[in-house]
Order: C-alpha cells, then sequence, then structure tokens
C-alpha cells in the first residue's frame, strides 16, 4: 500500500459520515468507508500530530513521489521499483 501523512485538520473529506474507524488492537485504528469498504487511513491510538493515508484514496495530482518502499525483495514479477529506491527491510 503506498501512502502519506497529514495534521489530521489539513485533511478534507467529500463524506466524513461514511467514515468508520476499526480498532483491532489497543494500540493502532484504521479509517474506513463503511460504503464501499476501502482503507482510508491508519493511525497510532493517542497520535494526534497526523494520520497516515492510504495514496489510493486521493484525487489526482497528488504530487506524491515514492522515496522508500518495504519489502521489495519479495515484490511479485509485476511489480518493478524505481532505480534508487530504498528498501526499509532488505535482507543482508
Amino acid at each position: 500500500m503506498a501512502g502519506t501523512a497529514a495534521p489530521p485538520e489539513n485533511i478534507e473529506f467529500s463524506a466524513r459520515e461514511s467514515l468508520r474507524w476499526y480498532s483491532p488492537e489497543p494500540t493502532v485504528e484504521y479509517g474506513f468507508c463503511q460504503v464501499c469498504g476501502s482503507s482510508l487511513f491508519w493511525n497510532i491510538v493517542g497520535r494526534t500530530s497526523h494520520w497516515t493515508i492510504c495514496a489510493g484514496v486521493l484525487d489526482p495530482p497528488t504530487g506524491l513521489r515514492t522515496t522508500s518502499a518495504w519489502y521489495l525483495e519479495e515484490a511479485s514479477d509485476y511489480a518493478d521499483p524505481s532505480p534508487g529506491i530504498p528498501d526499509r527491510h532488505a535482507t543482508e
């Protein structure tokens, strides 16, 4: 999943009433659309500085660029990571 982050006060909703939060454990919560089930956000419980936003829910142009990736060595054959993108969980 591609993501970015922003302070909650800078996030605008087209339909805030459909936002629901799910907390499968005490330390994390996930925001999702109760209508279509799409993942929208995730957050560490109690962290108020920013929410992590699923990049696929943003209206283009987003201006986002990949700066790091996780588990590139486990990527499927359809994934073609950009050269120079660091793998945050590379095995040695």
